[in-house]
């Protein structure tokens, strides 16, 4: 959920699961499901490499073979040949804006970005819109540390 979305079910008097409308305790957190997320094993359909859950995404992230699989998922359902993968932006990992440190995961570089460059004024583009369809590589963003907050709470490739 966005931070404005969970604010509005945590408002009543009595504060309410988004999903389930369930109550819920001030300061209890959902061990049950952070213990499952922890002790369930997953193969990586790229690499075959066995992982818990909790460390999926990072790993998705960073291999190549998984990004690969991806493609030949897209591939199979795409009605037009793909001529060349090359010419479609990498949607997984991104550079950071500001010192181009490279490879980051969206939730790598947002946090990467409260860190070391809160205070930097500087116009950029965010490389994670310019490479969505819909994106605009030349679009500089007036405050990139708000947009961040704003639109990259979560990851749309796991939204859709």
């Amino acid at each position: 959920f966005c931070t404005p979305c969970l604010q509005e079910c945590l408002k009543p008097k009595k504060p309410v699961c988004g999903v389930c409308r369930s109550t819920l305790s001030p300061g209890s957190r959902a061990l049950d499901l952070e213990k499952q997320i922890e002790t369930t094993e997953t193969t990586c359909n790229g690499c075959n490499k066995k992982m818990f859950l909790s460390k999926m995404r990072s790993h998705a992230a960073s291999c190549s073979k998984y990004q690969n699989y991806i493609m030949e998922g897209v591939k199979a359902v795409t009605k037009e040949p793909l001529h060349s993968t090359r010419s479609f932006p990498n949607r997984f990992t991104f550079p950071c804006p500001y010192c181009s440190e490279k490879n980051f995961d969206q939730e790598g570089l947002v946090e990467h970005c409260k860190a070391l460059h809160s205070m930097d004024a500087k116009q950029v583009v965010c490389p994670i819109c310019a490479s969505m369809p819909w994106g605009d590589p030349n679009y500089r963003s007036a405050n990139f540390m708000e947009h961040l907050q704003r639109r990259h709470r979560f990851s749309y490739d796991t939204f859709v």
